[in-house]
């Protein structure tokens, strides 16, 4: 959905004192009573957050530091525990079909039919989203033309294509839709360099064709830091700064030629890969 007018002097996204939390200490688990739930986790912990319209916002953390969390309730797919969160004035709440409206996400995890081709899997997302008439094709072709993906294989089973070409099908089929505002967790995971740059490439032009805003979490500091208008380093739930990528570095990285990398170190304690093996509910 194309932004509107009045929607450009309304926050894209405003999070007041989100908190959610995964598992219950000591309770029996439902299909094994002789299991006990795993350790509660906190996942977030009264976060806040304002996300301006037609930027690009980056949320740098580690795996299991809520980021992959709270796209989740953007996208109206985990109710939070507590606070609030809204999409351009629409609650995720108790608004949720207004929100979805405004909204696609593509993640590292994309689903798809995997009998089905590319084609089909864009087709049948266009017409869920009310569109997918005359044209459709070209739009698709052009997508993924921008991104490098072969058009010999847009007719072909979804399960015969490498895991970089469906990550590219997944974000063509969330830019197909228009967003006003599309939440991108770790897209370009698993991509080579240069389709990596294509996708970076396309969020721009997104962004600057259409006026959408982008809620990008990655793990890739300098994707971040050539990439995003704002950053919001987040840990343990917890959101730990808030700035544009030269703030940051001037405010945390401890010398005049550090970069992001510096700065995340300085406010974590560690590098982004150090809990790699930690994973989100």
């Amino acid at each position: 959905m194309a932004i509107h007018k009045s929607e450009l002097n309304i926050a894209a996204v405003e999070v007041e004192g989100i908190s959610k939390r995964f598992g219950e200490a000591g309770r029996p688990h439902r299909l094994m009573p002789w299991r006990t739930a795993k350790k509660p986790k906190l996942a977030l912990d009264q976060v806040s957050l304002h996300v301006e319209t037609g930027r690009i916002t980056g949320i740098l953390g580690a795996n299991g530091s809520g980021k992959s969390t709270l796209i989740r309730i953007l996208a109206t797919l985990l109710t939070p525990d507590a606070g609030s969160a809204s999409v351009f004035g629409y609650d995720v709440v108790s608004q949720p079909d207004d929100v979805r409206r405004h909204i696609n996400r593509v993640s590292v995890e994309a689903s798809f039919f995997k009998e089905m081709s590319p084609w089909e899997n864009m087709l049948y997302a266009a017409r869920l989203y009310g569109s997918g008439g005359e044209g459709t094709r070209a739009r698709v072709e052009a997508m993924l033309e921008r991104l490098g993906l072969p058009l010999d294989t847009l007719d072909k089973p979804m399960k015969q294509l490498s895991r970089g070409q469906q990550q590219k099908v997944a974000i063509a089929r969330s830019f197909l839709t228009t967003p006003s505002l599309l939440l991108m967790d770790e897209p370009t995971t698993g991509l080579d360099p240069r389709s990596k740059r294509e996708v970076q490439e396309l969020v721009r032009s997104i962004r600057r064709d259409r006026a959408a805003t982008v809620l990008l979490c990655t793990h890739d500091l300098q994707e971040a830091e050539v990439l995003c208008d704002r950053v919001v380093v987040i840990d343990q739930g917890r959101v730990l700064a808030d700035g544009t990528p030269a703030e940051l570095i001037r405010m945390h990285a401890g010398n005049p030629d550090g970069n992001l990398e510096d700065a995340f170190m300085a406010l974590t304690g560690k590098r982004l890969e150090e809990d790699e093996e930690e994973k989100e509910e």
